[in-house]
């Protein structure tokens, strides 16, 4: 009953292309720039971090997507209206206790296969640990990469997967769209430029990923607490010359840079494994009608809020 929440408001087909409209709009207009632009990405970064240093271009990349939470949440709540607690979950109210449960557990694995990689490939880093400035990255960090994922994972299975799930009236629509379009919006990032499209196999497969235990668990929860872990623990623990966060972490990635099978694993191994994982944890059944089945008519939805509710 996830993406029937959204009856909970007023879809409105105006209503509800603004945001994803205006969106989609800024990442191709992004993409168009880049790709047509006479310095690289990675040349762009370096210059901006040289002149500004590193912890003000992370606040400068963090805030506007900081920012499109806001207005996420405030077009949802005062336009449709919509309660947010209906966007996160279909459950009465939001469970914190999965939002860490997830943060935790990819955090244990993210730090876990890091460390690993390091012992085994010493060459690859260089300590990069300086107390001074780990210390204010780390504050930025956890003040707005949250916040920065947060954004995502609303645009994109929240309210995306909501409204073009109500839209197609099925729930195999809005997987595959949020999906490739999660991947898509990757394509300015300077690890596209450096390892090639291979690497898009990665990001539209973290938001299958993320899409399918969004509607396998009725809420955005592990979503959540998922996200947030990717991105603030890879920020503090490893940064490179050519990704998209490049901050005063612990350990810096020397190695040339390369798209190779490891690079795979996430999507491939890791992923099934956290799939069963937390269908055992949490009783998911009825994968094929949870992921592609229909989506309940708006009167028929609000007949089994009554019953629940």
């Amino acid at each position: 009953m996830y993406i029937e929440q959204g009856y909970r408001g007023d879809i409105g087909l105006w209503k509800y292309l603004f945001i994803p409209g205006g969106f989609i709009a800024l990442m191709v207009f992004n993409y168009i720039v880049t790709i047509n632009s006479d310095v690289s990405v990675d040349e762009l970064m370096a210059n901006m971090i040289a002149e500004l240093g590193s912890n003000t271009v992370l606040i400068l990349l963090l805030a506007p997507l900081a920012f499109g939470l806001v207005v996420v949440l405030g077009w949802t709540k005062l336009v449709h209206p919509q309660s947010i607690r209906s966007l996160t979950t279909s459950r009465t109210k939001i469970d914190w206790k999965r939002v860490l449960f997830a943060f935790g557990v990819w955090t244990l694995i993210t730090v876990g296969l890091t460390l690993l990689d390091v012992y085994l490939s010493p060459d690859d880093y260089v300590l990069n640990f300086r107390w001074e400035a780990f210390w204010k990255l780390a504050v930025i960090a956890v003040l707005l990469i949250p916040l920065q994922t947060s954004f995502e994972e609303y645009l994109f299975r929240g309210y995306m997967m909501q409204g073009l799930g109500i839209l197609a009236r099925n729930r195999w629509v809005p997987l595959v769209v949020t999906s490739v379009l999660f991947g898509l919006m990757h394509l300015g990032n300077p690890e596209v430029t450096k390892l090639g499209y291979g690497v898009m196999v990665y990001y539209i497969g973290t938001g299958f990923f993320l899409g399918i235990i969004t509607l396998m668990d009725e809420g955005l929860e592990l979503a959540l607490g998922f996200h947030a872990a990717n991105n603030l623990i890879t920020a503090l623990l490893v940064t490179a010359d050519w990704t998209a966060f490049q901050t005063d972490s612990l350990y810096k990635d020397i190695s040339e840079p390369g798209l190779g099978w490891d690079a795979y694993i996430p999507i491939f191994v890791v992923f099934p494994l956290l799939l069963w994982f937390f269908a055992r944890r949490y009783g998911w059944t009825d994968w094929k009608h949870r992921l592609s089945g229909r989506v309940l008519a708006k009167e028929a939805a609000r007949e089994r809020f009554k019953e629940i509710n």
